[in-house]
């Protein structure tokens, strides 16, 4: 039997450590409020309408905004989850499902480093591979070092996802004669929904906000979006340029769309739990069908 002295303790040290998990909880609540409420302070005057549907004007004009900075930051955005999304996924199935022991724990390691290069480091090797051969700076280019800096986050997310799906449901879908690639497509993918989509909106908060990669591949641009294979404007760029300059006004401005670059990613990932969680509501397996010219050929329906 337990003494009562011993259960006191573990009873004390039970509440310590709970409540020192709220404080840590609480505290990183708390540095997020910090940020919002601060960029909004220094960036409520510049904030009105003007500033989501003009844009940038030259020094001296007062007003502006920053209308092709938040349309040129959604397509980096696109065509970085274009690029990133299928590479990364597939990735983390390999190194989850079907990759040896040695081949995963190599892939893994890469994974892993390309996660810790400096996105300027980024920036300059998509210079290179992309800017110099088409000797222009541009979307592509920068779409390119975003989707670099996002394969690994989804990797690594999507290969801890899946392996978290019971085996027992791995087994359930050969056990239907199916191959094991539509196994992994059909069953284990949804079942790990809700983690691949996590690991996306990581990835997509860690790239909306670099700076870096774009001062070496988009350059920027304040004439709108003009294709994909010229210079774009974004806004981590226009708010380092108009934090850098003397001009009271672009400095309000920067504060501004720094707190709209903060809305934005916090919707962004606001939006796609509510997907994710409207996803893990429906069944995995809807029906199984029978295919009449062949009992061997199981379809989900």
């Amino acid at each position: 039997m337990m003494s009562e002295t011993t259960y006191l303790r573990r009873k004390w040290f039970n509440r310590l450590m709970l409540g020192l998990s709220s404080t840590a909880a609480g505290l990183a609540i708390l540095i997020l409020g910090l940020i919002l409420g601060y960029t909004l302070a220094r960036g409520i005057g510049a904030l009105n309408l003007d500033f989501l549907t003009q844009a940038a004007k030259p020094v001296g004009e007062v007003g502006g905004g920053m209308r092709n900075e938040i349309f040129g930051t959604l397509i980096l955005i696109g065509l970085g989850s274009i690029i990133a999304i299928p590479v990364g996924l597939m990735s983390g199935m390999f190194l989850a499902e079907f990759a040896s022991p040695k081949v995963a724990s190599a892939v893994r390691f890469a994974a892993d480093i390309l996660a810790g290069v400096p996105s300027i480091v980024v920036g300059v090797f998509a210079y290179a591979i992309v800017v110099q051969p088409l000797h222009s700076y541009s979307a592509l280019s920068a779409g390119v070092a975003l989707a670099i800096i996002m394969i690994p986050v989804i990797a690594r997310t999507a290969e801890e996802s899946l392996k978290l799906v019971p085996n027992s449901m791995r087994e359930a879908a050969l056990a239907l004669g199916i191959s094991r690639w539509r196994a992994v497509v059909g069953v284990i993918v949804p079942g790990a929904m809700t983690g691949i989509v996590t690991g996306i909106m990581l990835g997509v908060a860690r790239i909306a906000g670099e700076t870096a990669p774009l001062l070496f591949t988009a350059l920027g641009s304040q004439f709108g979006v003009q294709g994909l294979l010229n210079p774009i404007g974004a806004l981590p760029l226009q708010i380092y340029n108009y934090a850098l300059s003397p001009y009271p006004d672009w400095q309000q401005q920067a504060w501004a769309g720094a707190f709209l670059l903060i809305m934005l990613v916090l919707g962004i990932s606001i939006l796609v739990r509510w997907i994710s969680s409207r996803r893990n509501n429906r069944p995995v397996i809807r029906n199984v069908k029978r295919s009449n010219k062949n009992d061997n050929d199981i379809r989900f329906g």
